[in-house]
């Protein structure tokens, strides 16, 4: 099969090389010289054709998005045929937009953008795709399909499920156990996700009972005001979720001041502050769920690859997917040495 190497190509090519494939599945059984998909080239580590890749995302404001401009940024360098254009990150959706509009203009191979707003930076997307630029959509998710490339981003109702399956199995034998929850911001579709993903799986666990839940903001502040209200309403319960480690370390500030250590607690996100505490192994914070950063390291291996025409390592398809959802995996004493390089500051 003829190599795509038009942008054009990269980007609706993929309908035209699946049907092509399913056809012949379909149709023969005899052998074949052609050479299977995965010997076709993958991307890897050895230096290919020179790829620039413009980088938007939001202002870094918060731990999270700090450590998501850090893991773009180390693992361009690690590509001596990577350049990497990176915007100054705004969440204001018309300087965003403004910063995107200015990558197209220059041309680069590839875009990956983290929107401060997925709805509002749609158009802006689109208007990459329609320029021959394939766009990587970061997290945050666009309005159609047709504004990105490949979307990879973190499972928020997967984060809820896992830190309620974890708290739910610590729990199981105990009678009568009351939950509460330090959720994010009510106003985000993302903090919905979460709560619902926590409620499906207590639902598992009929001894187990939420009674409260409050919404803070994903800062500290926030989680030190909210934490303090749950608790002078509850004066008893045997595990928190809180959605987000930056605003548990004022959540855990407001549970140090009440002298509580009666309870489990379960973070969100994966601090290393939040790790660092869970290895110490000396108060109440006993694992966290993790929204990986590493996407952003992710994200520009994907557009690499994209650039310079390859598919994924490991995987037999010619092109990267065009969605990725990354696990959220539970941290805890038991495996937390292993993700400790990976926290967030």
């Amino acid at each position: 099969m003829p190599e795509l190497t038009s942008r054009r190509g990269l980007l609706f090519g993929t309908a035209a090389i699946g049907a092509g494939t399913l056809l012949v599945g379909c149709t023969s059984n005899e052998s074949s010289d052609e050479p299977a998909a995965n010997d076709q080239p993958a991307a890897d580590d050895k230096l290919g054709k020179e790829v620039t890749i413009g980088f938007a995302g939001p202002q870094a404001d918060h731990g999270w998005l700090n450590a998501i401009n850090d893991n773009a940024k180390s693992r361009a360098k690690k590509y001596s045929d990577v350049t990497l254009e990176i915007t100054e990150g705004s969440n204001d959706t018309a300087a965003q937009i403004g910063q995107i509009e200015t990558l197209i203009n220059k041309k680069v191979d590839v875009l990956v953008v983290l929107p401060a707003d997925g709805k509002a930076l749609t158009q802006v997307g689109l208007k990459a795709m329609r320029a021959g630029i394939p766009v990587i959509n970061l997290d945050r998710i666009f309005n159609t399909p047709q504004a990105y490339r490949c979307w990879i981003g973190g499972d928020n109702y997967g984060m809820g499920l896992n830190a309620g399956h974890y708290i739910g199995e610590k729990l199981k034998d105990k009678s009568d156990a009351k939950v509460i929850e330090l959720a994010g911001l009510d106003n985000l579709e993302l903090t919905k996700q979460r709560t619902q993903g926590f409620d499906d799986a207590l639902k598992n666990y009929p001894n187990i009972k939420k009674v409260a839940r409050q919404a803070a903001e994903f800062t500290v502040e926030s989680g030190q005001a909210k934490m303090a209200q749950l608790l002078q309403a509850q004066s008893k319960f045997d595990a928190l979720w809180n959605h987000d480690d930056d605003q548990g370390v004022g959540a855990l500030r407001a549970i140090e001041q009440a002298g509580r250590d009666d309870f489990l607690m379960v973070g969100g996100a994966g601090a290393l502050s939040a790790f660092q505490a869970i290895k110490q192994d000396d108060g109440v914070l006993k694992a966290t769920v993790l929204y990986p950063p590493t996407m952003a390291a992710s994200a520009i291996d994907l557009a690499r690859a994209l650039g310079q025409g390859k598919g994924v390592g490991g995987m037999a398809e010619f092109e990267i997917p065009a969605s990725i959802t990354l696990y959220s995996a539970v941290v805890d004493k038991e495996n937390v040495d292993k993700y400790m390089s990976t926290g967030f500051k």
